[in-house]
């Protein structure tokens, strides 16, 4: 997660990396006519589950907790997900897994640490959820520290890659009071340069890291649980940055990746994530179209993270910062239709936000980084689901705001192509297009504090109302057009 002062650090590391295409390029790129390449105004694409349904993603990031245990796993047990669950009926995760885990010596891939990937992944199927693994780091790698780079894998400043692929080349690390801004230290700075071979010595970690998820994608090829991979996150190229990262070595990783994953899985959707420095500010991205070898067409995933800066540093979502937050995150939205454009229509997974919530004025942020969500067809995870001031609950098990804010009615998996859909708490209207070859039904969660009992239906014939799981499943009338379908509680 990223909670940086994104304005100084782009600036330094304009300075640090010397010339023009440090920082992000300026300006969204001329929409011409108004072609669907690209255009911000083009109609939403969604994730399809294996039946054939879009899906409305709605979940959590677990955990920050995994960057540093031992074994790699979240400090989350079964019973913290049975809590998420009856509370806030979520039904996505982007559940956090390492490089320095999968591949803890070169070419060596753990299987007991994808043994207990597989176990967490059985609690989230068990319950309908669909998984995002995420293929984390922070600033590299928790081998390196301050008086160089370590044998261990954890411990260090950041966190994700193996120390046997670390180099920092003898390059300092000073000590910084705050840890975001380890990415300006000269070793971080040569580390993710080496990565990325800018400097010509290590075109072999790249490979390395291709390789690596196809090991994953080798273990959870078969799993219908896993929905998506996020290849990596937060991604920050070094010495390079803005075009001449995303459009040079950032999309040639992704290809790379995802030509070694589909050798392994034509399934999984595959996400894609910018660059971090000003994308999550709001500043466009320049990454390019990536090409899925997988039969059948492309499963890319475009998967941003939001985190406007007046948040970032503590300001509350009250007064001018709450002007200056919503011009913030309205300019996010157009760069990120816009790419999604780019990258061929693909679907939009929000793969980060979040904030203190204690913060003034904090539910109602909340409230409208769903609605965005809502209007553009995004999926959401939550960063993230640890407690704290951050997560749902405080570390006493006190539910913050967000417990509230995430339990609204949502339809999870519709059979067609939503044009439109909004909920209140007692009361959710959908309008989508049927897509007659799918034969499962429109699946929608319903809170029970809007629907204590029965449920009453417009617009489409109830198949299962299951109280427990606080499941509706429904089908559209035989021959319809567009469907407009209306949930109320039952008089």
């Amino acid at each position: 997660m990223t909670r940086l002062a994104f304005l100084s650090l782009i600036t330094s590391v304009a300075l640090v990396c010397g010339a023009g295409g440090a920082t992000a390029q300026s300006g969204l790129p001329d929409t011409g006519s108004g072609s669907s390449n690209g255009s911000s105004a083009s109609t939403p694409s969604y994730p399809k589950d294996d039946a054939g349904r879009s899906l409305i993603l709605r979940g959590f990031n677990t955990a920050s907790s995994a960057k540093s245990t031992p074994d790699g796993m979240p400090v989350f047990t079964e019973a913290d997900l049975d809590r998420e669950h009856a509370a806030m009926g979520t039904g996505f995760v982007r559940f956090l897994i390492s490089w320095r885990s999968v591949e803890p010596t070169p070419g060596q891939y753990d299987q007991q640490y994808l043994d207990r990937v597989e176990q967490r992944v059985g609690w989230y199927a068990a319950r309908g959820y669909k998984v995002m693994l995420d293929m984390h780091q922070d600033v590299y790698s928790g081998a390196i520290t301050t008086a160089g780079v370590s044998t261990s894998n954890i411990g260090g400043i950041g966190n994700g890659a193996p120390a046997w692929a670390t180099y920092t080349d003898g390059l300092p690390v000073p000590p910084q009071g705050q840890w975001e801004l380890y990415y300006l230290d000269p070793g971080v700075i040569r580390a993710f340069d080496n990565f990325w071979n800018n400097t010509g010595n290590h075109p072999e970690l790249v490979e390395h890291y291709a390789n690596a998820w196809r090991a994953v994608a080798q273990r959870f090829a078969h799993n219908d649980a896993v929905v998506a991979y996020d290849l990596m996150n937060e991604p920050f190229g070094g010495s390079k940055q803005g075009r001449a990262f995303e459009a040079g070595p950032l999309a040639a990783m992704y290809q790379r990746t995802t030509a070694a994953i589909r050798q392994a899985d034509h399934k999984t959707w595959v996400c894609v994530e910018p660059q971090s420095v000003g994308v999550n500010q709001g500043a466009p991205s320049a990454l390019t179209k990536i090409d899925d070898p997988r039969p059948g067409g492309p499963r890319i995933a475009y998967c941003p993270h939001l985190y406007p800066i007046t948040m970032d540093l503590g300001a509350g979502y009250t007064g001018i910062a709450r002007v200056i937050t919503d011009a913030s995150v309205e300019t996010w939205r157009a760069g990120v239709q816009y790419t999604a454009g780019v990258l061929g229509g693909v679907p939009i997974i929000i793969g980060e936000f979040g904030l203190d919530t204690t913060l003034p004025g904090a539910r109602d942020y909340i409230d409208h980084v769903y609605d965005t969500a809502r209007k553009i067809g995004a999926g959401v995870s939550y960063w993230s689901s640890d407690p704290g001031t951050w997560g749902p609950y405080l570390s006493n098990g006190t539910p913050t705001v967000l417990v509230d804010a995430v339990n609204k009615p949502y339809p999870r998996a519709v059979a067609g192509t939503p044009v439109d859909w909004s909920s209140t708490t007692s009361q959710l209207q959908l309008t989508y297009r049927p897509d007659r070859t799918v034969g499962a039904p429109t699946e929608i969660y319903l809170p029970r504090t809007g629907f204590p009992g029965d449920v009453h239906v417009t617009g489409a014939q109830v198949v299962n109302w299951d109280r427990a799981s606080r499941l509706l499943t429904v089908q559209s009338p035989a021959g319809s057009g567009t469907v407009t379908l209306t949930v109320t509680p039952a008089a």
